[in-house]
């Protein structure tokens, strides 16, 4: 298919596509001519990953390396884990300034995790956010983050029996898409149910 059959089967504009093949994001069509280029299924499915992952928020950059794993997958799961994490991870603009702290651990462990065995980024990530929060003068109550650590492991539990256990390349499209795109699913249940849970609570009416 030439350009703009592209544009019209996968929904994204010409110019867009023709930025996402200036950035590598998208593969160079087969030449046809000078000026002319051929277009398959394969492109049509590759911009409606990068779409997708646009509009979850990934970013260009973060679009790049979760492409990058697609392409080039790790050989084991917990290292196409940690791939996928980190392509979707973002950066900040002042360092940890610890790169992980006792309060980090404790929650980790609080998890049921030995923290020796953990990705030391991802521990890294927690201490950031924690240290964020505390920086805001804010403080998770305990309760809440007690639910919090039972919510998240049965979540993480739940996603990881699900990743297809035959065909790494199903596999591979399960963990690095799931973990860039559930994300902004769970944040807008979450909202959802922060919503209900509020007109409950403060409901005038009864």
């Amino acid at each position: 298919m030439r350009m703009a059959e592209l544009s019209a089967e996968s929904g994204v504009p010409v110019p867009t596509i023709k930025y996402y093949l200036r950035e590598g994001l998208l593969p160079q069509g087969e030449r046809t001519s000078r000026t002319q280029a051929s277009y398959g299924r394969d492109h049509v499915r590759r911009l409606r990953v990068i779409r997708a992952l646009i509009d979850a928020g990934v970013g260009i950059t973060g679009a790049r390396k979760v492409l990058d794993t697609l392409d080039d997958p790790p050989p084991d799961a917990p290292t196409l884990l940690g791939a996928a994490h980190a392509a979707v991870t973002p950066s900040y603009d002042s360092p940890v300034s610890s790169p992980v702290s006792a309060e980090a651990e404790e929650l980790v462990e609080r998890l049921g995790l030995p923290v020796a065995t953990c990705d030391q980024e991802r521990l890294a990530d927690v201490s950031r956010a924690l240290e964020i929060l505390r920086d805001a003068g804010f403080e998770v109550p305990p309760a809440v983050m007690s639910t919090y650590l039972r919510s998240i492991k049965d979540i993480a539990t739940a996603e990881v029996a699900d990743v297809p256990a035959e065909g790494s390349e199903e596999a591979v499209r399960y963990v690095v898409l799931g973990t860039a795109l559930a994300e902004p699913l769970l944040l807008a249940l979450r909202r959802v149910a922060q919503q209900a849970a509020t007109a409950e609570r403060f409901s005038t009416g009864g």
